[in-house]
């Protein structure tokens, strides 16, 4: 008794993930076994003030041992001083970190290599992602030992809450002196979804067992492909390694988005590109950067967002499936399934003829010039109906309309201006094409984001792209690029060209509308 003191244990769960249920199972598994425990909780805010976190205190002598005398258990967690953490998201593990919570030579921690993006990281115009590698680094250098594995990967496979997963891993390092029969008897007894949180509790148990305590591991900058995407065509065997792996996923993309003849056009894209690079630098010191931050960006860009390929995502098989997971609806559960749907007069006006849609747009704009709202169809479309659902699937079916619509052939010829660009950059100055092909990052959402991001990439190939020095003008279009992804209002962008001797974006106009002011009535007497 005087030797023993509590082992300490700090519980970190988003909402939603069961860290109550966690800590209940903790508790009742430590008194089945006879030891006394203590836990509390101080509720959060995942993205403000951090995740709830709980406390539990197991002593690791039995009750029966300690002729009635009570062992003193702390209320909150001491920094430093805790003997284990678990966290089911990797972020929220290096902020605990960095509150003190964990020691080198005492903590053991548990937790998660998956992500749940916060909002300051979604908010982001660019990626906005905190590096991982960071993250694991941050894990490795402030703890005694860890273990890190994808939890939420393991309690999807399992069928079942990630709570049930946290639990089997710490059962499975050995923190508490409980059995395992001790916290699977705990888990048998929580009612209808005992059999799913027991596979969950033995995948992650198996795997703590199993695994050696080794450093944190690192991301695979190049991952193996699939077989069935590794080489998606014979041009594949004349691009080098470094690019094969975006290669194939944009190839798939294409395939997928409009057909063989699409996914041959973005081969030949990138071999233009390709060649361009070989001449200026044949001897590949920069491991072809250039071509494979072109895999990525075109793809992207070829596979524009339209009415079409909204239908075709929304009435897939693996949709349903999904969705009929996300809200653990049974084979005997009714599910029932409704998209909104607002398609304006520019979504229409896409599948249609350049003069036809011309006259659309007109239509359109001399309707808000008028003070009128932008003319838009709301629908809301049950996918769960056979009528629903052939709904989209007809309008999914339309991808030979697309190519002979106005914003297939507006979206084509933007992409061969920025591909000339690239070409031409590359054959003056490897980093000024490569400058050039990072600007694909400019080109992202829907609507008038979508535009925008066109717009700044023309204008940044219009005024940066052909100075007289080509390191001058990779720098400032670099610096233009930043510029233009910190922030989604514009002055950063527009004082960065002006600083590089660019003149800043026209001014767009708006209309005015003038509105009467509202008549009130006359006061009451008093």
């Amino acid at each position: 008794m005087k030797t023993a003191r509590p082992i300490s244990l700090l519980i970190c769960a988003l909402g939603g993930e069961g860290g109550g249920v966690l800590t209940e199972w903790i508790v009742d598994a430590a008194r089945r076994a006879g030891y006394p425990v203590q836990a509390t909780s101080i509720p959060g805010v995942a993205q403000r003030t951090g995740a709830t976190t709980y406390y539990v205190e197991v002593f690791p002598v039995p009750q029966a041992e300690l002729g009635g005398r009570r062992p003193v258990f702390s209320l909150s967690p001491v920094p430093g001083a805790l003997d284990a953490m678990v966290s089911s998201e990797l972020l929220e593990t290096v902020r605990q970190i960095g509150n003190g919570m964990s020691s080198p030579d005492r903590t053991l921690v548990i937790t998660s290599s998956g992500r749940t993006l916060t909002t300051q990281e979604r908010m982001q115009l660019a990626d906005g992602r905190a590096d991982s590698g960071d993250l694991l680094s941050v894990v490795d250098a402030y703890s005694r030992a860890h273990h890190v594995f994808d939890m939420g990967a393991v309690a999807k496979e399992a069928g079942t809450v990630v709570s049930a997963v946290m639990l089997g891993a710490l059962a499975g390092s050995g923190v508490f002196p409980m059995a395992r029969e001790d916290y699977e008897a705990v888990v048998k007894e929580s009612g209808a979804s005992a059999a799913a949180s027991l596979r969950g509790f033995a995948a992650a148990h198996d795997f703590v067992c199993h695994a050696e305590l080794d450093p944190a591991p690192t991301a695979n900058p190049h991952p193996v492909m699939p077989d069935s995407i590794r080489h998606p065509s014979s041009h594949a065997d004349s691009f080098p390694v470094q690019v094969q792996d975006m290669l194939a996923l944009g190839h798939a993309r294409m395939l997928e988005y409009q057909g063989p003849a699409y996914a041959a056009l973005y081969l030949q894209r990138l071999q233009r590109v390709l060649d361009a690079e070989r001449a200026a630098d044949p001897s590949a010191a920069h491991n072809f950067a250039t071509t494979r931050e072109m895999a990525r960006w075109l793809a992207l860009w070829m596979a524009f967002d339209d009415i079409v390929r909204v239908a075709d995502l929304k009435s897939r098989a693996s949709r349903w499936q999904r969705v009929k997971a996300e809200v653990k609806a049974g084979d005997d559960d009714l599910l029932r399934v409704y998209d909104h749907f607002k398609p304006g007069a520019p979504e229409f006006a896409a599948l249609l003829p350049a003069s036809l849609a011309a006259r659309v747009l007109r239509w359109d704009r001399a309707r808000v010039i008028k003070g009128k709202p932008a003319w838009a169809l709301p629908l809301k479309i049950g996918t769960h109906s056979v009528f629903g659902m052939l709904a989209l699937r007809t309008l999914a079916s339309l991808k030979w309309l697309r190519v002979r619509g106005s914003r297939y052939a507006n979206e084509q010829a933007m992409i061969d201006k920025w591909l000339i660009g690239v070409v031409d950059g590359t054959q003056r100055d490897w980093q000024l094409g490569h400058e050039i092909a990072l600007c694909g990052r400019l080109i992202k959402g829907y609507g008038a984001t979508n535009e925008r991001g066109k717009e700044n990439l023309l204008h940044v190939l219009d005024h940066l792209a052909h100075g007289e020095s080509a390191a001058q003008s990779a720098e400032a279009i670099a610096a233009a690029r930043e510029a233009a992804l910190a922030d989604d209002a514009g002055k950063a962008f527009d004082s960065a060209l002006v600083q590089h001797g660019a003149p800043p974006r026209p001014v767009k106009e708006q209309p005015i509308r003038f509105v009467r002011k509202p008549k009130t009535s006359a006061a009451a007497p008093s």
